[in-house]
Order: structure tokens, then sequence, then C-alpha cells
């Protein structure tokens, strides 16, 4: 299975940007390389959720570049997840910024809260819909945490089934809604965290 081009090549991009990761943060990204890198000598499967609010935009990008980092670095049994402290739905403005990037994207978007395959190679795909952290759909146990907005961080004291809870909050997009900065702000958004997952990914030996 091979990632498409266009997600190859974006990849390969961000790859170049790791000196741009300030210390503090390549620290808090080497943990959840740390947990997948356990798990596997554990021969384990390595369950990662990603949660912020409303399980829209962030976490999604989350779930999303999780996935791809881990099949870039040709990691098996790594699997990504995504959550809320409460449920809306996948963002358009999140569903585009992927799509430019060159994701396949698919749902029926006429529903309230879509479930949509985003495929990013031949045979590889995730699904992502806006759920809680703790919907069936997710690991309710064994899995690592990773708190991606500052409001789910201080909102979730408690995370049942939880392993490790690492926070590596990000500036919300949503702030760009409806301006001409809009698109803008979302590829910055899912250029830091293809980025910084894929820092942390290149740290775990397979």
């Amino acid at each position: 299975m091979v990632l498409f081009d266009e997600i190859s090549r974006y990849c390969q991009a961000r790859i170049q940007e790791f000196d741009g990761i300030s210390q503090e943060r390549k620290d808090v990204l080497k943990k959840i390389a740390g947990y997948v890198q356990m798990k596997l000598e554990r021969n384990e499967e390595v369950q990662l959720v990603f949660i912020c609010t409303h399980n829209s935009r962030r976490s999604h990008f989350g779930q999303i570049w999780a996935q791809v980092a881990a099949e870039y670095f040709s990691l098996s049994k790594v699997k990504t997840y995504s959550g809320g402290t409460e449920a809306t739905a996948f963002h358009p403005n999140a569903i585009a910024a992927l799509k430019r990037i060159g994701f396949q994207i698919s749902g029926d978007s006429t529903v309230q809260n879509p479930e949509y395959s985003v495929a990013f190679g031949e045979g590889l795909s995730t699904v992502c819909f806006s759920k809680t952290y703790d919907h069936k759909a997710n690991p309710q146990t064994a899995f690592a945490a990773v708190m991606t907005c500052s409001d789910a961080e201080e909102n979730c004291p408690f995370i049942p089934g939880v392993e490790l809870r690492i926070g590596t909050t990000y500036d919300d997009p949503k702030s760009a809604d409806g301006t001409n900065q809009e698109a803008e702000t979302y590829d910055s958004r899912c250029v830091q965290i293809a980025r910084e997952m894929l820092y942390a990914f290149s740290h775990v030996k397979g």
C-alpha cells in the first residue's frame, strides 16, 4: 500500500521543516514517540485518540496526520481516532484544506453529522465523524489521549481507560471562518499538525 504522490510529497516537505519546531514542542512530541515505541516493542496495538472540544477540526487533523505518519514510516499496528467533549460535525473548512493537499474524501454531506472516508493512498483510509471521546467507535482502554485544544485539556480532568495523556494544543482555525484568511489559516494549521505528527513518528524505530 502506497501513499498518494501528492501526500507523499507533502510529507517530505514537512520533514524538511523539523528545525522549525521548538525544543519545547519536540520534547512533548517525543512523549508520543515513546508511547508508540513502547507499545510496538510489546507487540501491542497502538491506539491514539486525538481530543478537542467539538471534534470538528484540530482533532480530525491529528487523527488523519498521525495515521499518515505511521504509514509514511512503515509502522504497523498503529490506529488513530478522534473525539470531543461534545459532538458536532467534521467541519467543511477542515475537509476543504485536506482536499487541497490531495486527500480523497467522500461522505453524505446532506446529513447533520456525516461519516467520511478519508483516503490518503491506494487501500489506505481512515473514517472521520464527530463524536464524544468515549464513543463506542473509539477505544475504551489501553490508549493514549492527545489533547489538541486547551479547552478540552481543561474540561477533561479524567479520561477513563487512558494509559498516557499528552497536551499538544493548537490554535483553533475557526477564528478565521468567513474571513479572507480562512483557507490560509486552515492550511497553516494542517501544515503544523502534519509536521509535528511526522516528527513524532520519525523517532519510532520500526
